[in-house]
């Protein structure tokens, strides 16, 4: 049994959220995909709490901003990773600030597990963004009736499962192609031998799908489970429009899950 986290974006709030409920369900294993910082205003304590619950992360998109530059990033997310490395740079604990850094230069792009399920092991892929591109390809949910191309070549690149994040919205994807929301599937999904599938966990710290309760997941019994949570979002609104470097589209976003 696992868990897999993605898209915190410095949002203590929903982390520490998420990571309680996690350890109320006895899951002692956590992957995160990424995107630990950016837009959101707690990025040292949200490094803080990865580093020690997770056994291990992957490299995303805006983690990748704050330790080397952004690219494509619009204003307000430009903004905000410099801001970040500010914090994390003005920190004065030498240990806990080598500990960060050392931590998001390290960062793999992807990393693969076996796992036993079904009839016996198989390989689980965990990335960012997707499995041809692992830090900034986006995989929407209409690339299945827009772009039914892009996703079969995606699916070239995946041998069973592949985790992902983000896009911020949660759900599955098969390579008919076709993708199901978490509610479309009772809030689990089966893994199935002969099936592949990319599923996408969601947003930790800011979710996009309408919905502004955190999201995560976790595998158990051969099947991945989604759980949504609630958070005090306005704590965390309160936060980022105090911070002037902050946009406070970020903030009102968290409210409405957009």
């Amino acid at each position: 049994m696992f868990a897999v986290v993605s898209d915190i974006h410095s949002n203590l709030e929903a982390l520490s959220t998420v990571l309680g409920d996690i350890e109320k369900r006895g899951i002692e294993t956590v992957y995160c995909l990424g995107d630990v910082v950016g837009y959101g205003p707690n990025p040292r304590e949200c490094l803080d709490l990865i580093i020690e619950k997770t056994k291990w992360c992957v490299l995303g998109n805006h983690d990748y901003a704050v330790f080397y530059e952004p690219t494509n990033f619009n204003y307000a997310a430009e903004q905000a990773s410099f801001w970040t490395r500010e914090v994390l740079e003005a920190e004065e604990d030498r240990e806990r600030s080598d500990r960060r850094w050392d931590f998001l230069g390290e960062l793999p792009m992807r990393r693969t597990l076996r796992a036993k399920l079904g009839s016996g092991a198989v390989p689980i892929d965990f990335v960012h963004a997707s499995p041809r591109r692992p830090i900034n390809e986006y995989i929407f949910p209409d690339d299945v009736y827009t772009n039914p191309v892009k996703v079969r070549l995606l699916f070239e690149r995946v041998k069973h499962i592949c985790f992902v994040g983000h896009t911020h919205m949660p759900g599955v994807f098969l390579d008919e192609p076709d993708f199901y929301p978490p509610d479309e599937l009772g809030g689990t999904y089966p893994i199935v031998d002969d099936e592949k599938a990319i599923i996408n966990i969601g947003s930790v710290g800011q979710p996009r799908d309408k919905d502004n309760r955190a999201s995560y997941a976790y595998v158990d019994d051969e099947k991945v489970h989604f759980v949504r949570l609630e958070y005090d979002f306005e704590r965390t609104m309160q936060k980022i429009t105090a911070t002037d470097q902050l946009d406070n589209f970020h903030a009102e976003r968290l409210r409405d899950g957009r």
